[in-house]
């Protein structure tokens, strides 16, 4: 019988974490705070933005919002990405990806100070967590093992599967997997034997972005499958995970809506009150 990892739940709590967090600084004199910069009209990064902002209001974190014409210039960005680094009153600096063709997002992604970088993709915090000591992690892989601690899923000594490498997600999720001495095997698009591979896994990981992708042949009995898929197929939204058929051989599984999906911006606004707390010594 599998039971269903619900990620509501779980960032309820992470978010009550946060907003004690924030109530003891706040007693100290100390704001908790995030600046999001958001480029151009894509629907998408505008729900994400204010999906961020309702959060930030809900824990007692201050939110500024840049929004900026599609038209801003590389220049434009990174002078307010510069200003935003130089006040001592913003904690946390986070720029809305995809940004609009002809910006740079490496150099944006380079310009935010590594202790304000709350998404955790600057090569510094990359390489942070390469050697496991690091401050912030990137929002869904860090979503991902707060969950599995929750349910009480230790990686230790597991065959741990990823599906994907992008640096949002597969490398930074492979690497914490192993931080855990899981034994990880990151798979692609180039892979061989992709389903043997995948059902060997003691904990799957799938994000690489297609509908259903993982069928129930690809799994094995008892494995713990994570979804980090949000495709839309005729308008409803799906995972990369045949849920209905896997969900009979898994032992836990993430669905899609409520799963990881509300785990990133729990672990973001986490990540604004490690930065607020380190920022202020208190760390």
């Amino acid at each position: 019988m599998y039971r269903i990892i619900d990620g509501k739940a779980i960032s309820a709590s992470v978010k009550q974490r946060v907003k004690n967090g924030v109530e003891e600084l706040s007693k100290k004199g100390i704001t908790t705070s995030l600046a999001v910069i958001i480029v151009g009209d894509d629907p998408a990064s505008k729900v994400y933005v204010a999906n961020k902002k309702k959060a930030c209001e809900a824990l007692g974190i201050i939110s500024e919002e840049y929004a900026l014409p599609a038209s801003t210039t590389q220049e434009e960005l990174l002078s307010l990405i510069d200003t935003l680094n130089g006040r001592k009153d913003i904690n946390g600096i986070l720029c809305q990806l995809p940004l609009p063709s002809g910006l740079d997002e490496n150099a944006v992604i380079n310009a935010i100070l590594p202790e304000k970088d709350v998404d955790a993709f600057h090569p510094q915090n990359v390489g942070k967590i390469m050697i496991g000591d690091y401050d912030f992690v990137p929002c869904t892989p860090a979503g991902i093992m707060e969950m599995l601690s929750y349910e009480g899923i230790d990686p230790e000594g597991k065959r741990c599967v990823v599906i994907g490498r992008s640096n949002i997600v597969g490398k930074p999720m492979s690497m914490l997997l192993l931080h855990k001495n899981g034994t990880v095997t990151v798979c692609h698009s180039r892979t061989k034997n992709l389903a043997e591979i995948c059902r060997s896994a003691d904990i799957l990981v799938a994000a690489v972005g297609r509908a259903c992708f993982v069928t129930a042949d690809m799994v094995k009995d008892g494995a713990v499958v994570i979804d980090v898929g949000m495709n839309r197929v005729d308008g409803k939204l799906c995972g990369d995970v045949d849920f209905d058929s896997v969900k009979e051989k898994a032992s836990y599984i993430t669905p899609v809506p409520g799963g990881v999906g509300p785990m990133t911006i729990a672990m973001l606004m986490q990540n604004t009150l490690t930065a607020a707390k380190k920022q202020n010594n208190l760390l």
